[in-house]
């Protein structure tokens, strides 16, 4: 576990997103799990959940029914139909769906659940002057919400895969996003105080399921076009921006201006690298002493100096407390993308590379923040001396929050943006629902 923590991270603004998965897989797609047939004469777009007594069926419409769960996408709606089979003494029908964070600290005991959502609705009540019996069936459409509120602020619904099985979960703490929807249909008691029992004719029926939540998310620019080396240096355009540091001298070299240049909109898709661009300028003595700490284009060399990384932070405070001006979270860092250079330019008193961040395919979630569970990116760009005593240059540490997409943007296709990239975008339903997203919030 990690003994220093990263720097803040502002709250994220919100992000364009994509409509919810077609319900057969597509090109880049495979499916994850198999169910069998309930009934293999209905329409292969419908989910059916029964409950054990045949009264009532959950029917959901647009859904894979050999998949174990329905699945569905960012600003979906849960659509179907109720199915009440037995209608007899039935006085009201109502429908829910709910979302639910819980954690727990396994060694203190202390366990804490976050409301996400629940949004319920009542889709038929007996009237008690006409006596019309309950309908056979009842259509329903319930939107999912796309954001939750936690402590007096506003967060984007997180996927049900942050918490899966194969996620690196901080020692001794246990996570868990619960999504399910639940029908209840109220049936009081034939015979007055008697047990609820279904063979006495009594009894509410409910018919609940899980269901994944998958939100899909992109980059609201596409990657521009790469930066160029001048006379002077990288010529600089507002489509990239600039993150400057020192590395500071130790003795009388004169000190090395670094600028790290990532697009602008610092929002990436993980399954695409990330392109970036450094340039080193100072004095050519100073420049000369740096050359065995610059970075290296072959990555056969077991000690690299200069390094670019990319990072994630996952924090966890179940009692969300603070003790003698201490929070009492713990956070774990993990490297999720290694950074590979090219030599770009150089000049008398400047040199310049360019390359890419490689993510690592097992991440499968962006960061998000929901009660006291976060994961937050960060670009690290970090500069190592093997003996700092006996360096001319003290060490450097810069690091840039960002923020991953599920999808690329629609304009990045594979070759874009002058860099070499080995996988195509994924194929999107509806690019038209896509909407478009400002500049994240980040301080400068």
């Amino acid at each position: 576990m990690s003994t220093a923590i990263l720097p803040g991270y502002p709250t994220p603004s919100s992000q364009v997103h994509s409509p919810t998965y077609t319900a057969t897989p597509q090109a880049h797609e495979h499916r994850l799990a198999y169910n069998t047939r309930l009934n293999p004469n209905r329409s292969p777009r419908e989910y059916v959940k029964q409950t054990r007594n045949g009264g009532v069926s959950l029917r959901l419409a647009g859904q894979d029914d050999q998949l174990t769960f329905p699945v569905y996408g960012y600003g979906a709606a849960v659509e179907g139909t109720l199915d009440i089979h037995k209608r007899d003494g039935i006085t009201s029908v109502e429908v829910q769906i709910e979302g639910t964070l819980m954690m727990e600290e396994v060694a203190e005991g202390g366990t804490t659940n976050c409301k996400l959502f629940l949004n319920k609705t009542i889709l038929w009540v007996k009237d008690r002057i006409y006596e019309a019996p309950c309908p056979r069936s009842l259509p329903f459409s319930l939107p999912l919400p796309t954001t939750f509120s936690n402590g007096g602020k506003t967060y984007h619904s997180p996927s049900r895969q942050a918490m899966s099985p194969t996620y690196p979960v901080l020692p001794g703490f246990r996570a868990k996003i619960n999504y399910s929807i639940s029908a209840i249909v109220v049936k009081p008691n034939i015979i007055p105080h008697a047990v609820k029992s279904s063979l006495l004719g009594g009894g509410d029926w409910a018919v609940s399921t899980p269901f994944e939540y998958i939100p899909r998310t992109r980059p609201s620019s596409p990657l521009p076009p790469p930066l160029v080396p001048g006379q002077w240096g990288i010529i600089e355009t507002s489509q990239w921006k600039v993150f400057p540091a020192l590395i500071h001298a130790n003795k009388g070299e004169q000190d090395i201006m670094v600028k790290l240049y990532l697009p602008a909109s610092r929002t990436f898709c993980m399954h695409e690298p990330i392109p970036f661009h450094i340039m080193f300028s100072s004095s050519a003595i100073s420049l000369a002493a740096f050359m065995p700490l610059r970075p290296v284009v072959t990555t056969s060399l077991k000690t690299r100096h200069t390094k670019i990384q990319l990072f994630r932070q996952t924090s966890v405070d179940v009692r969300n407390a603070v003790v003698l001006g201490t929070r009492t979270d713990i956070w774990r860092v993990d490297c999720i993308g290694e950074g590979a250079f090219r030599h770009a330019g150089d000049g008398a008193h400047w040199i310049a590379f360019s390359g890419d961040i490689y993510i690592s395919p097992d991440t499968k979630v962006g960061g998000f923040k929901a009660g006291g569970f976060s994961i937050k990116d960060y670009v690290v760009l970090t500069m190592t001396p093997p003996d700092c005593s006996k360096s001319p240059f003290k060490e450097l540490r810069l690091t840039v929050p960002i923020r991953l997409a599920t999808d690329p943007h629609p304009n990045d296709v594979s070759g874009s943006a002058g860099f070499s990239r080995q996988t195509g975008p994924p194929s999107i339903s509806s690019s038209d629902e896509f909407g478009t997203t400002p500049e994240l919030g980040y301080d400068s």
